[in-house]
This record gives C-alpha cells, sequence and structure tokens, in this order.
C-alpha cells in the first residue's frame, strides 16, 4: 500500500471562471495547468483517491460532499446541494474533481511530525494510493497582496517550488511552520502531509509557479 501520484494544486476562489467574471482569463494558464494535474491522477489508475486541503481541524469529511461559494460573492453549488460547507480548500478540490468520495482535512496550524502522520495513514488506505493537495504559497509577494509585501517571501516560495518540482518530501517537511504562518502560506500543512505519504522514489513535475494578485501558486504532479 502506497502513494502513487499525487497533484497539486492552489485554491483561490478565483480559479471558478464563474467567480472571476471578467477578469476570468487572468488565471486561464492556471486553469490548464490544474487541468493537467488532475488528469494526471485519473491516468494512475488509484485505488483510493483522496481530496486533502487546510482547514482550522483535522477531520476526514463525510458525504455528501459539496457546498456553495456564496461566502466568495456568487451563488454557486459545487458537488451535492444537501451537503454540509466543505472548507473552501475542499470545496475546490471537489470543483476540480466532482467524481472526488475522500476528503481529508488538515489543520493549518498542525505540527511537522503530525501532517508526516497523516501522511503515512493516507498512504496506507489502499494498495494505490492517490492525492490531490490543495495550497496556496505566499501572500505577501507585493505591496497589494493579501499580507502586504514581505522580503522572505520570494525565497520561501522558490524553496516550495523547488521541492515540488524535484518530489523533496525532505525539503517540505522542513518547512518552518512559523515562516510559513508569517507569510501565508496555506499550503504548509498539506504540503507535510504529501511529503509523509512519499515512501519511495518518485518524480516530480511543476506545471506553473506564478504570484498573480502577489499571492504564490504552484501547479505539480508527482509519480
Amino acid at each position: 500500500m502506497s502513494l502513487v501520484a499525487a497533484a497539486v494544486c492552489p485554491h483561490p476562489p478565483l480559479l471558478v471562471p464563474e467567480l472571476a467574471a471578467g477578469a476570468a482569463s487572468e488565471l486561464d494558464d492556471l486553469r490548464a495547468a490544474c487541468r493537467a494535474a488532475v488528469a494526471h491522477l485519473a491516468n494512475a489508475s488509484v485505488d483510493s483517491l483522496i481530496v486533502l486541503g487546510s482547514d482550522t481541524t483535522t477531520v476526514r469529511r463525510d458525504a455528501p460532499f459539496g457546498g456553495t461559494l456564496s461566502p466568495w460573492g456568487i451563488d454557486l453549488t459545487v458537488g451535492d446541494p444537501g451537503a454540509a460547507q466543505l472548507p473552501l480548500s475542499l470545496l475546490i478540490g471537489a470543483w476540480l474533481i466532482p467524481a472526488a468520495r475522500n476528503f481529508q482535512s488538515v489543520a493549518a496550524d498542525a505540527d511537522p511530525a503530525e501532517c508526516a502522520r497523516l501522511g503515512r495513514k493516507l498512504a496506507g488506505e489502499a494498495e494505490r494510493v492517490g492525492l490531490l493537495v490543495l495550497g496556496d504559497g505566499s501572500a505577501c509577494r507585493t505591496d497589494k497582496a493579501p499580507g502586504f509585501f514581505d522580503p522572505r517571501a520570494e525565497a520561501f516560495d522558490a524553496a516550495v517550488a523547488g521541492a515540488l518540482a524535484r518530489a523533496d518530501d525532505g525539503a517540505l517537511a522542513a518547512i518552518d511552520p512559523v515562516e510559513a504562518a508569517e507569510l501565508l502560506a496555506a499550503g504548509r500543512a498539506p504540503w507535510q502531509v504529501l511529503a509523509g505519504a512519499k515512501d519511495g522514489d518518485m518524480r516530480g513535475e511543476l506545471l506553473y509557479d506564478s504570484a498573480p494578485y502577489g499571492v504564490a501558486y504552484f501547479v505539480a504532479t508527482w509519480a
């Protein structure tokens, strides 16, 4: 039982074209990269596909799955209309893979050891496990970013991008939770769960690395 494929995507609400409205085309390259990453999972013939994202608590979600994008400005239902509201990270995951039936949140403040344990648990759930990992990089790349400009952000994001490109679980596991929190990097805990799930050689490919709106977004695949 092991992790055989993973896709890493960000979870900005603007990924959904209906919400982005007039600015929808600005993220076309990001959407295309996300579609390619999801196709990578579909082609991996996994026995269990788990959507993983951050929230306030670490919880395995029960069916039905879905929610609404109303809190982000548009009354658009994702997934089952009768579902309890998923957190944003998992809601975007449900939008990316409508057929997904396994949703796991990890607490945004979970320490690296807790993340590693969760990763090992998820990887052991089936013979061939696939993960869709949702998480943004720093939100401090420009003065107009949600967290304003922080000179540490570019180097932080470059290190994450490099680790994802190399499928370097050690580098992801070594991310400082304090620095990540200060830089508003929502992907830190999910990335460290991914690091814990890796239990053999894997090859990484970075499909997207940019910071529109001052927030770093990465799309990557591991296999």
